[in-house]
């Protein structure tokens, strides 16, 4: 048991210790983009503005080079510009010296990153910009590297130390180029105006892709929609709503127009009053909640749980389009 108790505390005092680098990693590295902030009040910030507007008016597409830490930075930065509007790849600075320099049009951008600046390996692909005159962006902590000279923009982020105890391993150097990537698609999405359209094109899969969808996208429609006209019966409202599987059934007049509805609830409570086949109008509901068809399916869903309703009708103006319910928005993965 004297053994046991030794462990414990022993572990007890790592795990403190474990905590305390924990927290001194997020303060340096939130240090790190504290001082990104301050240095958009200066010169960076006008560097940046000047970054985002040749992207913007680039014909072609960015090409985003780095190596080791670096080069994993870019490869995200390259999708997140790709995926919000901006075309972008990444091209590895040492395979560009063995033909994918080829890649490179003169209309593209290319965005390198090096934290020294002074990376043997991008030697070639700078050159290469040069020849070529393809608009040259650094990113980069040193003002005076071959990098930062060479190019036509130098983002030159302020020297912070590496959250790293040994303060060597590429830690708060690279979450503040990935947040100068972050900076620059978000800025060139907001110049686009990049929709929540824009965003489903290039994101049609997973739950950001089901949350993106229309209501639209996910009713039921055409002979699937359950509908009744207003001086039907309620025994005809049961079979329309029964054969139809949704647990609702629209109450349309001669217009075609939706009048009230009729829910599972509205059965119940018709039935503990003594069912009597009566008109649909002395049991609907006369003011349902609806969507129209370009609402997103999120907000759909976030308005069924508000409301506690799980099925309701999508609109074309005062005529039901389709019929939305709960456990189809869950199925396509909305959250």
């Amino acid at each position: 048991m004297a053994e046991l108790s030794v462990v414990t505390s022993t572990s007890q005092e790592a795990g403190d210790d474990v905590i305390d680098v924990a927290r001194r990693t997020l303060r340096l590295e939130m240090d790190g983009l504290a001082a990104i902030e301050n240095a958009l009040a200066g010169e960076t910030g006008e560097r940046l503005r000047a970054a985002i507007a040749l992207i913007h008016r680039s014909a072609g597409r960015v090409i985003v080079t780095g190596i080791g830490k670096s080069g994993h930075i870019g490869r995200k930065i390259a999708a997140t510009l790709a995926s919000t509007g901006t075309a972008a790849y990444f091209v590895h600075a040492a395979e560009a010296s063995h033909g994918d320099l080829g890649m490179i049009h003169e209309t593209d951008v290319v965005l390198v990153l090096s934290w020294s600046g002074e990376t043997a390996e991008l030697s070639d692909i700078i050159d290469y910009t040069h020849r070529f005159k393809v608009p040259l962006i650094a990113i980069t902590s040193r003002e005076d590297s071959t990098l930062a000279r060479a190019a036509d923009i130098a983002l030159v982020l302020p020297a912070m130390p590496e959250a790293c105890p040994n303060g060597q391993a590429p830690t708060t150097s690279t979450l503040m180029q990935l947040a100068v990537g972050d900076m620059l698609a978000t800025c060139l999405l907001s110049n686009r105006g990049f929709s929540a359209d824009d965003f489903r094109r290039y994101h049609p899969g997973g739950k950001l892709g089901a949350r993106l969808k229309r209501a639209r996208d996910v009713m039921v429609q055409g002979e699937a929609m359950p509908l009744v006209a207003d001086v039907a019966s309620l025994s005809q409202a049961v079979l329309t709503m029964s054969s139809k599987r949704l647990g609702v059934t629209g109450v349309v007049n001669a217009q075609g127009d939706l009048v009230g509805l009729i829910t599972d609830g509205d059965l119940r409570r018709a039935f503990r009053n003594g069912f009597t086949d009566c008109p649909v109008a002395d049991v609907m509901t006369r003011t349902p909640i609806t969507v129209t068809g370009d609402m997103l399916a999120q907000e759909v869903l976030a308005l069924m749980n508000s409301a506690s309703i799980t099925v309701l009708f999508v609109m074309d103006g005062k005529r039901p389009a389709g019929v939305i319910h709960i456990h189809e928005l869950l199925r396509i993965g909305v959250v």
